[in-house]
């Protein structure tokens, strides 16, 4: 007992503050009435055993409507469990009680900010990772020796590891591992979390757990990639069995075809599972919004179906009174579809794809197609007249097969005639279980600004993309080293093509003359199309320094590769609704009236001069107009 007759507190136990962490989301994060919505959902489903109220994984997976197609429940119920007990990751699996599931919901909808400030993103993909791991000492140590291995480090020695042959013994399930670098991190996550609760007496619990020696199993992560790609496109309050109806077999085939492209940016084709160093990386760089469809998905929790927003208890006096009801739903009406008309390469699992990367608000259904090659032919004719005029961003995707190492016909000895001579290896080469024949290989871009000409300089801007959807899915984002983002040059103008990531070509004048023409001069990293539409090569040069970022996949960084390849399709969407496509159909009207009146003038004074003024007080040509052949 101290001065005044006070004593001091008892410590708090990691229960009371477990709880108290759930009661402090519940103030910060949610208004009265969603908080309402949530125990009422919470109430109505709920089991009870020995006076415990909670769901079980049927229960959490009934009410999310996750198709058992995809086998995705266990893993969404296994993060859930975990996410349940944070921050204490020593009491997971947590029972999926209100205040559990509460904060399940806080993290999966990223209400989290009001009361974890400090770096609270990379707080939140940290304990995703947690969620889905699983801790396997003697695996990991496998791939971390495998990796110093590789760059002339030392391997590390272990007791779980089989020194005389190399192997790995067994696995070491949930050991807990001390690590002084993570200990910080852990330390900073509770402080953030109770801070304003003034709970800091967690620490003298010393509740700390790491994610060194730890793996997400490359077949969960597929299961639950291939349900991310199927709830992209949803809504808050959408159902997602208005997606499980599409699941049939051909579905789920498409979806795991594209959920392995996504997967093998991880790298998983030479190790049993993904670590956080490498989750970390790709998730960071490469799929930035890859766990957005979770957030209106767990909000289905704040949304009561038919519920009545005045019930009161029952009365002795009747009242006829109406009362406003939540709608369980959307408008009656149909909604407009996610994607209107399927291409040959964007369908909706491509289409959920570009939306890890690129904000799906602009692609969910906001992409109208402008050119097809095999539609409207493959010609820089076809492609400037579809594409030109679209003001508003726009999507390029070209696919194609590899071509031989030796040309087999005279465009294919031409293309290598064009290049240098010096031919760095093909990405599939990195990956040795791909088929170099028959592997498809989908490249594309993001363009933010209109397309135009650019027969001296190179148009867009920093926020233009490039990147591979298949069969690695990778992203090279803008540079601000170089500004030589995306050029057209259409024929007659030599040389000409279609490039992303390269100067502007240009010829010499004994180059003209001779009609002799250069090699291609290829950005570091860079895309370029032929101009017939028929070639297309995709570099990458590891030293950089190009108007595109070198890639940031650990299975790929500090490797060179160039892929030559045959276009088979290639296509250009346009972001944008009937508005950009009205004013691109305006744009086009105006510039058919005016090549009309350029064809009806007769002028026949024979005075070259006079003719020019005639036309500029037409006003035909002056200012910008050039007056074409005139």
């Amino acid at each position: 007992m101290g001065q005044g007759g006070s004593t001091e507190a008892p410590p708090l136990s990691l229960e009371q503050l477990s709880h108290a962490l759930a009661h402090r989301f519940a103030q910060k994060c949610y208004t009265p009435l969603e908080l309402y919505c949530f125990n009422s959902v919470f109430r109505s489903l709920a089991d009870s055993e020995s006076g415990v109220r909670y769901w079980s994984e049927t229960t959490l997976c009934r009410f999310l409507e996750l198709p058992d197609a995809l086998g995705a429940g266990s893993v969404i119920f296994h993060m859930a469990s975990y996410l349940g007990a944070f921050p204490f990751p020593s009491q997971a699996p947590a029972i999926l009680t209100s205040g559990a599931l509460l904060k399940v919901t806080t993290i999966f909808t990223e209400r989290y900010g009001a009361v974890i400030k400090k770096r609270g993103r990379e707080m939140w993909l940290r304990e995703l990772y947690r969620s889905m791991a699983v801790y396997d000492r003697g695996v990991t140590i496998g791939i971390e020796d495998e990796e110093k291995t590789k760059s002339g480090e030392r391997p590390s020695r272990d007791i779980n590891t089989d020194t005389s042959g190399g192997g790995i013994k067994g696995f070491v399930i949930d050991e807990a591992i001390d690590d002084e670098d993570e200990e910080q991190d852990d330390d900073e996550l509770v402080l953030a979390a109770l801070d304003s609760m003034d709970a800091t007496e967690v620490f003298k619990h010393g509740e700390k757990s790491n994610v060194h020696h730890s793996i997400i199993p490359t077949d969960n992560l597929l299961k639950l990639v291939e349900l991310l790609l199927l709830i992209a496109p949803i809504d808050p309050q959408e159902s997602v069995s208005t997606f499980a109806t599409q699941i049939l077999d051909k579905r789920v085939a498409e979806l795991r075809r594209t959920a392995n492209d996504i997967l093998s940016s991880f790298g998983v084709e030479k190790n049993p599972g993904v670590t956080f160093k490498t989750f970390n990386v790709v998730v960071s760089s490469s799929l930035p919004y890859l766990f957005d469809g979770l957030n209106p998905l767990f909000e289905h929790f704040l949304f009561a179906k038919d519920f009545n927003l005045s019930k009161r208890k029952p009365s002795a006096t009747p009242t006829t009174e109406t009362t406003p009801v939540i709608p369980s739903a959307k408008a009656s009406s149909a909604p407009e579809p996610i994607l209107r008309n399927p291409g040959e390469i964007l369908d909706l699992n491509v289409l959920s794809q570009l939306s890890f990367f690129i904000k799906g608000n602009n692609l969910f259904r906001r992409l109208r197609p402008l050119y097809s090659g095999n539609a409207a032919g493959f010609s820089m004719g076809s492609f400037e007249k579809s594409v030109f005029n679209w003001r508003a961003p726009s999507i390029l995707l070209v696919s194609g097969t590899l071509l031989p190492a030796s040309p087999t016909s005279a465009r294919e000895r031409t293309l290598s005639d064009s290049l240098p001579p010096a031919r760095l290896p093909s990405s599939l080469s990195l990956t040795p279980s791909l088929n170099l024949e028959s592997t498809a290989l989908t490249f594309g871009a993001y363009i933010p600004v209109p397309w135009k000409q650019s027969h001296k300089t190179c148009f867009s801007d920093s926020s233009t993309v490039l990147f591979q959807l298949s069969p690695t899915h990778d992203i090279f984002k803008a540079s601000n080293f170089s500004t030589d983002y995306v050029y057209f040059n259409k024929p007659p103008t030599r040389p000409s093509g279609l490039g992303f990531g390269s100067a502007v070509p240009h010829q010499t004048q004994l180059q003209q003359a001779s009609h002799y023409s250069s090699h291609i001069s290829l950005g570091p990293v860079s895309l370029h199309l032929d101009d017939a539409l028929e070639f297309a090569i995709f570099t990458h040069h590891s030293s950089g320094g190009g108007s595109f970022h070198t890639s940031q996949l650990p299975c790929r960084k500090n490797k060179d590769w160039q892929d030559r390849f045959e276009i088979e399709a290639l296509e250009v969407w346009g972001c944008g609704g009937d508005e950009e496509a009205e004013a691109q159909r305006r744009e086009w009207a105006w510039e058919k009236r005016e090549a009309e009146m350029r064809r009806r003038i007769n002028l026949g004074t024979g005075n070259i001069d006079a003719d020019r003024e005639l036309l500029k007080l037409a006003g035909l040509i002056g200012a910008d107009r050039s007056g074409g052949s005139m």
